[in-house]
């Protein structure tokens, strides 16, 4: 059995975020495991463990034959996620940020942003303020012309499974070349296909999206009420480390919607 990692630190968002990783979790059969990491080596662990053994009671009703537990660890954050995600062998690490914001990595926070470029496992980025209520019906599937942007079609392809949702393809041409709107068709095409093997339910749309990738793709998102959108984080390299790509870091930074981050198996010079 796989398990998701969550991380945890008393703020509602986190709470959020915790709700959304039971469901998931019983859907995947998954067991869950909760981490918080300490503020400070200091920070007495017994209150702390003592309130997370308290609200893991309290909505223990809520587990379908999985289980659920905690950790709490010392470091930084980031790491602490990735390394308990890594000992666990774990499927998915669902982070909870702030509300809407604007263009910054101090917006979708800087924890949340090292989880997500740092992970080889994709990560579940939810803000605190959308609607938990209802049910996940609507997935937006960006395809460009890269060739890393097919790599996340088989875990989208999972989570329309377990809800039942819609897979909403969306070719974005960047260009008006041919080769490149091509490459699009032809990706477009395969990602079809795949689905359709898969009996997965899909509409396609393919949009002019020269001038903003992120204003384009969340455009079409609000339209459709999308409840997820999935994204590549196109790892780049700067002076000093990784860094997601444009693309990614404005979809992290604007998106109403929850966002599913999955870093590209392989790293390569590809950039927008």
């Amino acid at each position: 059995m796989s398990t998701v990692i969550v991380g945890f630190d008393f703020s509602t968002r986190s709470a959020k975020a915790v709700d959304l990783a039971i469901d998931i979790a019983n859907r995947w059969h998954s067991d869950l495991r909760l981490v918080y990491v300490k503020k400070s080596p200091t920070e007495d662990e017994a209150p702390i463990r003592e309130e997370i053994e308290r609200r893991n009671a309290g909505v223990a009703h809520l587990l379908q034959d999985i289980k659920m537990d905690y950790v709490v660890l010392d470091g930084k954050v980031s790491d602490e996620l990735i390394g308990e995600a890594r000992r666990c062998k774990a499927s998915l690490i669902v982070v909870g940020t702030n509300g809407m914001s604007g263009l910054s990595t101090n917006f979708i926070g800087r924890n949340t942003y090292k989880t997500i470029t740092d992970s080889e496992m994709p990560v579940l980025n939810v803000r605190e303020n959308f609607n938990f209520n209802k049910v996940l019906e609507n997935i937006v599937l960006p395809i460009d012309f890269t060739s890393v942007t097919r790599q996340k079609v088989p875990i989208t392809a999972k989570f329309a499974s377990m809800f039942g949702a819609t897979i909403h393809i969306v070719g974005l041409y960047t260009s008006d070349s041919k080769d490149i709107r091509g490459l699009v068709n032809n990706y477009v095409d395969q990602v079809e296909k795949y689905l359709d093997k898969s009996n997965i339910k899909h509409v396609t749309v393919f949009l002019d999206a020269e001038k903003n990738l992120t204003t384009t793709t969340l455009d079409y998102a609000d339209k459709v009420n999308a409840d997820l959108i999935t994204i590549m984080t196109e790892q780049e390299r700067s002076l000093s480390n990784w860094r997601i790509g444009t693309f990614a870091a404005q979809m992290l930074n604007t998106s109403k919607h929850p966002i599913l981050s999955i870093r590209p198996e392989q790293i390569g010079t590809e950039s927008r």
